[in-house]
């Protein structure tokens, strides 16, 4: 037995309209009177209207930039400069949304193993380390941490939490997603930056995972299911480089997926032994609105069947790693008994990972 026993998120301190960000990514790009319209546009149809992000500037006037440099012939912060910041924010953040996670089900000392997700920060020591020292964790816990694997990560974790569950008795297992992705702007106007800027934001969502605790609102984990699309792994990337991480985003990702969700779902399903009709919750990643688009028509779902993922893109943009656990967290709210729960995310490879749930 593997069971989801509660979901807590957290959000940092400066939520930006998305009619605001706008005005600063023009400003920043140095964009002509064409370029920014041709922006505009992709803003004002993007489907989200909040983000959130450690930093302030995403909403505040030129002139009040401490992050972003005000004279565009200076170079965006260094790598190391922006690995500062993801040191300094994203452990209260972390601790933050496993303190919502755990109140009332166990104490931190309950916790028997704990997992970091990230693509966005990493160093030795690192998060896991951080969280364990200031949570005053067992310094023998069991810790692994889960790097670079994109938006699909938060699934391939709760993969490692179920075979954990499925083979230690009284286990625990704390999930942590923490991404800032804001940190990685960058100041070449491309068409990737372009995207990024558009849809990407910082958020944290931890997931209790439990092989012996009971919860009215607990759904089980019954099985996960993942296939690569080789020929989209130049569309869908994450880099290294000295001005910080880089996305290549490309246009044809909602084609790619529009070509493959659906052969994805039947074998998907067909390794689950459950039918398509009996899925009563599909929690699908907002990668984009497109994304959602072709899914809704691709899948022939109704158009409520997506409403908690455009509900989670539109309140916080495309977060990575905790987006799905946004939108699971929000299902799980009014969930009833007998539920069947469908779940997929994608990421660089390009990789789409499902998983299969149950509310009994």
């Amino acid at each position: 037995m593997a069971d989801i026993i509660s979901i807590g998120t957290a959000l940092p301190a400066f939520c930006h309209q998305q009619d605001d960000i706008i005005l600063l990514m023009s400003q920043m790009y140095e964009l002509d009177s064409t370029e920014h319209r041709k922006l505009n546009f992709l803003y004002k149809h993007s489907g989200i209207k909040t983000r959130y992000s450690v930093v302030p500037d995403y909403s505040l006037p030129k002139t009040e930039w401490t992050f972003l440099p005000q004279n565009h012939e200076e170079d965006f912060p260094l790598l190391e400069q922006r690995m500062d910041i993801f040191s300094k924010e994203a452990l209260a953040l972390s601790i933050k949304a496993i303190n919502n996670c755990i109140n009332g089900f166990i104490q931190p000392s309950s916790i028997t193993h704990l997992i970091t997700v990230s693509c966005t920060g990493m160093s030795a020591p690192g998060l896991d380390l951080q969280i364990t020292e200031t949570m005053e964790l067992s310094p023998n816990i069991f810790r692994t941490s889960i790097n670079f694997m994109g938006c699909y990560a938060a699934i391939h974790a709760l993969k490692l939490a179920k075979m954990i569950c499925n083979t230690t008795p009284n286990a625990n297992v704390i999930i942590v997603d923490t991404e800032l992705c804001t940190l990685h702007f960058q100041k070449k106007y491309t068409l990737d930056n372009a995207a990024s800027s558009m849809l990407f934001a910082d958020g944290c969502a931890a997931v209790l995972v439990s092989n012996n605790i009971s919860s009215a609102a607990s759904i089980s984990l019954k099985g996960f299911y993942s296939q690569v699309a080789f020929k989209g792994k130049n569309d869908m990337s994450w880099e290294l480089s000295s001005q910080g991480f880089q996305m290549r985003l490309s246009g044809y990702i909602p084609q790619l997926i529009e070509e493959d969700i659906e052969s994805l779902v039947n074998a998907s399903l067909q390794h689950y032994q459950i039918e398509k009709d009996t899925v009563t919750h599909w929690c699908i990643h907002p990668g984009g609105k497109k994304i959602l688009q072709v899914i809704e028509q691709k899948l022939a779902l109704h158009p409520t069947d997506l409403d908690c993922s455009r509900k989670i893109l539109s309140q916080y943009g495309n977060m990575s790693s905790p987006t799905i656990l946004f939108v699971l967290k929000e299902m799980m709210l009014d969930m009833k008994v007998n539920s069947t729960i469908f779940g997929v995310a994608f990421g660089p490879g390009l990789t789409m990972e499902t998983f299969h749930a149950e509310k009994s």
